[in-house]
């Protein structure tokens, strides 16, 4: 059958990379993609929150299932609206992904369904929350309520920290109408980890954990981003852990949507810290993580194209994917300046050589393809912040690192940056063990 992928990024490179594999797919087509992308699936120029240009598309072209990478046109209701003309398409519907295009909304489920979080609050007005700030202390963390692609949330020390947060999400309005409402909650102190399960509407099945790296720098310094770089499996998520994760967290957000009239379908993340009082959830998506995706797609052997139809179907009861027991890591390669303005149009050297090594895949997630300047050929360049993910397997988590940053090594362009100890944490478990 024909399939549509939404999006232009890491993720949907992954995504398309391995529907591409299944042998349900035909025509493969992903909008608008980018120039990675553009070597496996046709390219569609049409935005990925253009919902009615995509489902004019989808239907003249026959599209047996659309999958929606990004958070943005889940939240507008793209399902919905995909459902109600007799389409087939992977996601959740509006009401439900606005776990992740409300933050408040998100707590609000979290106290109904007794899911363990952040001792919180939420504020409208900027001078009611300037004065909850004399009364708290720090670390706080602020968080806008709705989506900012990812740098809505600011982890602040001080509190001058936090009443900078304020100004520039309430007064300034950074974010516009994102940061109406705003989120004071207490910073849980811990280690991350990410759980992403695939939900039918009761059924769950869940995929391979994984841990991501937000800051932009090694160590775990510097501004949050979108992600520079995630591994699978995360050693800090045991099987008690996991168990504990899906009795506490999972289970009942699922139960609790379903007797609300919402039953959830598709992709759902839970970004947990595991502190030391037990897992504590600091975030829903719903969708894929991003650049989690990137770690867990090549460790499943499964054909996804089957998991994703068994979730629109209500089939996932009993379905148990199979996973290749090796772990998998993913590190990006910026844009010098990212997350902050970085310049675009950079050629991007040598990458065959790095596509060329052994258990190498790279996802392509801010490219397109140009000319080189000097002879007139073919080459992609650099069209975002985070550019490359760029990853490996191996035959443990050391070697897979290894086999990373052997293939990050060999590519090259202006000002690209990147974190070198991704997997850290994976590695001092191992030796701990």
């Amino acid at each position: 059958m024909n399939i549509l992928v939404i999006g232009s990024g890491g993720r949907e490179h992954a995504i398309c990379w391995k529907i591409a594999q299944s042998q349900k797919c035909g025509k493969l087509y992903c909008a608008p993609g980018n120039g990675g992308i553009s070597e496996i699936a046709q390219l569609v120029d049409i935005r990925s929150d253009d919902i009615e240009a995509l489902l004019k598309f989808a239907k003249e072209n026959n599209i047996g299932l659309t999958v929606v990478g990004p958070e943005a046109p889940l939240v507008e209701g793209i399902v919905d609206r995909f459902e109600k003309e007799g389409l087939r398409i992977f996601g959740p519907h509006k009401a439900c992904a606005m776990l992740e295009g409300s933050k408040v909304f998100a707590k609000e489920v979290m106290k109904k369904a007794n899911v363990p979080t952040a001792d919180f609050e939420v504020f409208e007005s900027y001078d009611s929350a300037l004065k909850y700030l004399e009364k708290k202390d720090p670390p706080l963390v602020i968080k806008a309520d709705g989506l900012c692609a990812g740098k809505g949330v600011v982890v602040c020390k001080t509190i001058a920290e936090a009443e900078a947060a304020l100004k520039e999400m309430m007064v300034k309005k950074i974010f516009g109408d994102a940061a109406g409402k705003v989120i004071i909650e207490e910073c849980l102190v811990g280690e991350e980890a990410s759980i992403i399960v695939v939900v039918d509407g009761n059924n769950v099945v869940s995929m391979a954990s994984s841990q991501d790296h937000k800051r932009i720098l090694d160590g775990d310094k510097g501004p949050n981003t979108g992600g520079m770089g995630a591994y699978s499996p995360a050693p800090i998520v045991t099987e008690p852990l996991f168990k504990e994760i899906m009795d506490k967290v999972i289970f009942p957000v699922v139960s609790t949507l379903a007797k609300d009239g919402k039953p959830y379908k598709g992709a759902l993340y839970a970004g947990i810290m595991v502190t030391k009082s037990g897992p504590k959830v600091l975030e829903f998506n719903a969708r894929f993580g991003d650049p989690e995706t990137q770690a867990i797609l090549p460790r499943l052997k499964s054909d996804l194209v089957e998991l994703m139809e068994r979730t629109i179907d209500g089939r996932l009861g009993g379905y148990d994917p199979e996973w290749d027991k090796r772990p998998c890591v993913s590190v990006v390669i910026a844009a010098g300046g990212y997350p902050g303005n970085y310049n675009k149009g950079l050629e991007i050297k040598d990458l065959e050589s790095a596509k060329a090594l052994n258990g190498v895949v790279i996802f392509h997630a801010g490219t397109k393809k140009g000319r080189r300047a000097a002879d007139g050929n073919a080459t992609f360049i650099t069209n975002g912040g985070r550019v490359l993910n760029v990853t490996a397997l191996g035959a443990d988590i050391k070697d897979a690192i290894d086999n990373c940053y052997n293939a990050v090594g060999k590519i090259h362009f202006d000002g690209m940056q990147y974190r070198r100890d991704i997997g850290y944490r994976a590695v001092a478990a191992v030796n701990k063990s």
